[in-house]
């Protein structure tokens, strides 16, 4: 619901202040107060940024007066340097008291900067400052402390990015030996240091200072020459800072001249290019610089922290509306602090928003500067199609890492090889798994080959020898491996294995590993994937394959392309339905509700007949039967279940409209049970309940409860560290294989209770399961406290100079913001579930005598009954009936049973006796006659 009291106070407006302190100071085109009337026009245009139809709006101060000022304008009549209180009362009565959620600020000083924290922190109300240059918050030598109500926005390009992606360029190619080259004296480059001082790997050689030798060709040269050859074996990349384009291209024309220039060595430029600058006469091949193609102007940094306010008070719109859309900071002189301002609840929101504005991705960090990460683009200066050099992208820099365009970082050597030679493609061999939905195998058609999917060969052996000579053989003119051991696999690995080949241009061999296990440390050695990479048989393993600690130690994991944990797979059994499943379809209350509604009917329809002049009664038309009780109860029975045997209908009007009615009730009763009979009378499934890994049943099995897994998996390897005891007991129980894990749950009689794995690889086996008997149960739990990933595994020395783990990682990254992993998601998993399935016409629900067992039960115990009746029947007869007859009292029983009446009043007896002798008489003359003309 809107808050309507807090918007009609606003009137459909949020605003913002805006203090310039120096208004004649020199800014970027246009000034401050322009760029902000743009902002909030802009702004008030993009639907939805503020709730409730609200509309932002400037008011602003100014320490020197002006003329004329706007409307939305205000100026305060004092200045800060003359009298800082008088100034704070000012503003307080031109800007706050109009009621402003933040001011934004133009300070161009670190005293200014001091005065707006002040002002922030007596007012509480959060300020914006939009700086040239970052100021320092503290000075040196004190206690930090940070205002959270006072943030900064610097328009400068922070120096931090710039040492963030050009570390990265660095870490991704493993170049950890590197040295550095100034052009400017007083380049600053701590934090590019302070980040390869974090890392052991990095080493620094040298650095490399030609500020004063530029002026001089033959100084410089002789400097180059120097440490260049000092450095060649020891340094494989030069970062240069400070360096424009110009000194640049002059210190490699030099260097190019006179043949100082070591062929191996890397180049990259440190500092953000602008891409228009670039160009590529006199540079080398292989250069790789950063930047941003456009640059950020300065309405773009003001819109940007404007938006920043309007978004943090939606965000705290929603929590707490009264306090976030009115100030409670009207009054300067109320030092009340017992209860939060407005300000400083927004304060809260202003630190944890975060967005892609016009200057890049805005967020708040150490609560007080206000980043605007720049997406840079990565370029390398490489050789077109026909031979010329050109600056090729190869990635881009998105919220803190390096996001590729393409496979492989250009090669050193192959980057000063000439044009018109073709680059080598790696051949690389991959070992895999076979595991459902991730590799699917089948055979190979009469001619060996695969019409769909990728030929793999299937050993049954690790040994590298054997596999060193299948593959020449298969590669080969002369094909003579066995068609037995060709396979055809494909699955969702080996489309992302075919897409990694396409986009980082190499070929593979792939191969079923012979053992068919993930890997394990067993006797001294790894067996399985782990295995084949550690002997050197295979360069890559592309599977189901999940990291743990061991596994980690020895090889090398991509980033991961599917995440999943562990989970428990059980099967359901079908239960016939218990002996009195045949009053399922109704509720007990409703059985109750409709005995009692019968004899409730059954008595009105007595009372009704013997109260009307036309009943079925010695009263009403004195017939030869009445309409007692027994005969209500009779007529009611007989309605609600159908019985079709002769009754004795009430003749009365109202007894007939009631009946009728009850009839009705029947009706929808009886309907309301039959619907419903089919589906509980099949029974329910039942299934073993496990709350977790963590249940009793696992724990403390008992009855001959059996559960395992896979042998020398992930799933293994953490039961075993984690609980040893049910390790123990388990591995009786445990299967080479997934599938075998499963198909010992659906064997009659079943072989395992129980099954657990990677959560992934149950929830396909229960997706494909055509007789809906697999379920995964309990909670799902991860390994190691994570959540269980797939990667793909490298082998710990691959080729020489290929950086295959980081740029496989980098790719897979990009195919998840890309939408392909989702893409191989649905292929591979969207499978109908069983809830969901269309079952045959021709398949019908069959309900056995199992089903029905309640109602024989029922019948026999009538049997019992009926037997205890005829007892009952002859005790009344001869022992109550004689003692009620001496009684002058008690002797009419008429309304409730006509037999009864009958035996205790032999008058009425004999009384209708004659009438049945005549009606006897009468058939046998009728025979007779009928006799007499035949």
């Amino acid at each position: 619901p809107e808050p309507a009291g807090a918007l009609r106070g606003l009137r459909g407006r949020t605003r913002a202040g805006g203090l310039e302190q120096r208004p004649g100071a020199r800014w970027p085109p246009p000034s401050p107060r322009d760029a902000l009337l743009m902002a909030v026009a802009n702004l008030n245009g993009v639907p939805g940024l503020l709730p409730y139809n609200l509309s932002l709006e400037v008011v602003m101060a100014i320490e020197a007066g002006w003329a004329e000022p706007p409307l939305s304008l205000l100026v305060a009549s004092a200045s800060w340097s003359n009298d800082p209180v008088s100034f704070l009362q000012s503003l307080c009565h031109t800007v706050v008291v109009q009621g402003v959620s933040a001011i934004l600020a133009f300070p161009q000083s670190r005293g200014e900067m001091l005065e707006l924290d002040f002002i922030s922190a007596a007012l509480r109300i959060p300020v914006v400052s939009i700086v040239l240059g970052e100021f320092p918050r503290t000075p040196l030598g004190q206690h930090s402390f940070r205002n959270p109500l006072h943030l900064q926005m610097s328009l400068e390009n922070s120096l931090s990015s710039d040492a963030d992606v050009t570390f990265s360029i660095l870490a991704m190619n493993n170049w950890y030996n590197f040295s550095l080259m100034l052009c400017q004296e007083e380049w600053n480059i701590t934090d590019f240091l302070f980040l390869t001082q974090q890392s052991s790997k990095f080493h620094l050689g040298s650095i490399i200072n030609i500020t004063a030798n530029l002026t001089s060709t033959s100084d410089l040269l002789s400097h180059l020459r120097f440490y260049l050859e000092s450095i060649k074996d020891t340094t494989s990349t030069m970062v240069m800072f400070g360096c424009d384009m110009e000194r640049t291209r002059r210190i490699f024309e030099i260097t190019t001249r006179f043949g100082v220039m070591p062929p191996e060595l890397h180049w990259i430029i440190g500092d953000s290019q602008n891409v228009e600058e670039l160009r590529t006469e006199g540079l080398p091949l292989g250069l790789i610089a950063h930047g941003k193609t456009t640059q950020s102007v300065f309405e773009h940094y003001v819109q940007d922290a404007m938006e920043l306010v309007a978004r943090a008070v939606a965000a705290a719109t929603m929590i707490q509306p009264e306090l976030a859309l009115i100030p409670s900071t009207m009054n300067c002189m109320d030092t009340d602090e017992r209860n939060i301002t407005s300000g400083q609840y927004l304060s809260k929101f202003l630190a944890n928003t975060t967005f892609d504005g016009l200057s890049g991705r805005i967020k708040v960090k150490g609560s007080s500067v206000i980043s605007s990460e720049n997406n840079f683009f990565i370029w390398n200066l490489q050789h077109d199609p026909v031979g010329n050099p050109m600056w090729t992208r190869l990635g881009s820099w998105q919220e803190g890492k390096i996001v590729m365009d393409y496979g492989i970082w250009p090669e050193q050597a192959q980057r000063h090889k000439s044009h018109l030679q073709h680059p080598t493609r790696l051949h690389l061999r991959v070992v895999t798994l076979i595991e459902h939905p991730f590799v699917f195998t089948r055979d190979v058609d009469d001619e060996g080959l695969c019409p769909a999917g990728q030929l793999c060969l299937d050993p049954l052996t690790n040994d590298s020898g054997v596999l060193d000579n299948l593959f020449e053989t298969l590669q080969g003119g002369n094909d003579t491996v066995p068609i037995e051991l060709k396979k055809c696999c494909y699955g969702y690995c080996i489309d992302l294995l075919e897409k990694l080949a396409e986009d980082m241009n190499f070929d593979f061999d792939l191969y079923i590993v012979g053992d068919g296990k993930y890997g394990a440390w067993k006797n001294g050695h790894w067996t399985g994937l782990v295995g084949d990479l550690l002997a050197g048989t295979a360069h890559m393993a592309v599977t189901s394959f999940s990291i743990n600690t061991a596994r980690s130690q020895v090889i090398d994991f991509t980033s991961p392309f599917f995440s999943t944990s562990l989970g428990i797979l059980v099967r359901t059994k079908d239960t016939a339905a218990p002996i009195g499943a045949f009053m399922w379809p109704l509720h007990w209350t409703m059985w109750l509700g409709i005995f009692v509604a019968l004899h409730i009917t059954a008595i009105f329809l007595t009372l009704y007949e013997w109260k009307s002049p036309f009943g079925m009664t010695p009263k009403g038309r004195n017939r030869n039967k009445v309409f007692s009780f027994s005969s209500a109860l009779n007529v009611c029975y007989a309605i609600l279940f159908g019985r079709t045997s002769a009754i004795k209908p009430p003749k009365c009007w109202t007894g007939r409209f009631l009946m009728n009615l009850w009839a009705i009730f029947c009706l929808f009763c009886l309907s309301t049970y039959t619907a419903n009979l089919a589906a509980v009378m099949v029974g329910e499934k039942i299934y073993e309940e496990l709350s977790g890994i963590h249940d009793p049943k696992l724990h403390h099995p008992s009855q001959g409860f059996r559960f395992g897994t896979v042998r020398e998996s992930s799933a293994e390897d953490y039961v075993r560290q984690s609980f040893p005891e049910m390790h123990e007991y388990m591995r009786r129980y445990n299967v080479p294989a997934t599938n075998d894990g499963v198909a010992f749950l659906k064997h009659d009689p079943e072989k395992l209770d129980a099954f657990i794995m990677d959560k992934a690889l149950l929830d396909y086996e229960v997706s494909i399961d055509a007789d809906c008997k697999l379920l995964t149960v309990g909670k799902p739990f991860a390994i190691e406290g994570k959540k269980q990933i797939y990667d793909i595994l490298i082998w710990h020395r691959p080729p020489p100079n290929s950086p295959l783990t980081s740029n496989i990682s980098d790719l897979i990254s990009q195919y998840k913001s890309h939408g392909f992993m989702d893409v191989l998601h649905d292929k591979w998993y969207k499978v109908v579930p069983c809830g969901k399935r269309s079952f045959a016409v021709t398949e019908t629900l069959q309900m056995g005598i199992k089903h029905f067992s309640g109602l024989f039960v029922m019948l026999c115990v009538g049997f019992g009954l009926s037997i205890l009746t005829t007892i009952g029947e002859h005790i009344v007869y001869r022992l109550l009936l004689p003692r009620i007859k001496k009684k002058s009292k008690m002797r009419y029983w008429l309304h409730t049973s006509q037999r009864l009446h009958r035996a205790l009043n032999s008058s009425f007896i004999e009384e209708k006796r004659p009438p049945k002798k005549k009606r006897v008489e009468k058939r046998y003359e009728i025979f007779h006659a009928l006799k007499h003309k035949l």
